[in-house]
């Protein structure tokens, strides 16, 4: 039986789509985002557009579910009175996952997505460079928030 807005289900909505934001930017950083130097100048502005829009269809889904469910269990347990187990909201580790998840925002909308608008202008290889350093941010924050929502769902998510 599906039990909506219980911490169970909002903990385990952010550890699927953490787990697979994690695995989306471990692609994009080790694979993607490095693969932009070898795109042709002539052809360049194109596909970054192309590029922005397509990832665009993928991620932003799973980064406002993900927002969404860690946001409605800190409020859950907020409106509980720290009572157990909705209080997990309120666990150390649980806010230092919504610190990584607010710097992963913070990251992806003050210095990626400007770096994206700049390079659907014009091909600029410092901008590229710059992409895949500043974009190691998120994936180690992304992987970081993984391993602390692994921790608190563990003896918490029967499958």
């Amino acid at each position: 039986m599906f039990e909506p807005l219980t911490p169970r289900t909002l903990l385990l909505t952010q550890l699927l789509a953490t787990a697979m934001m994690a695995g989306i930017i471990w692609f994009v950083q080790i694979v993607h985002y490095p693969l932009f130097l070898k795109i042709p100048t002539e052809g360049f502005v194109a596909y970054e557009q192309s590029h922005a829009m397509r990832t665009g269809f993928v991620v932003a889904p799973l980064m406002l579910i993900e927002l969404g469910a860690a946001i409605a269990l800190l409020l859950l347990s907020i409106a509980s009175g720290g009572k157990m187990p909705t209080a997990i909201g309120l666990t150390p580790l649980y806010l230092w996952s919504l610190g990584c998840l607010a710097l992963i925002w913070a990251s992806t909308f003050l210095i990626q997505v400007p770096l994206h608008h700049l390079l659907e202008q014009r091909p600029d290889a410092k901008a590229m460079e710059l992409l895949v350093s500043t974009n190691w941010i998120r994936t180690i924050l992304w992987s970081i928030r993984l391993g602390l929502l692994a921790f608190l769902s563990a003896g918490r998510i029967i499958f």
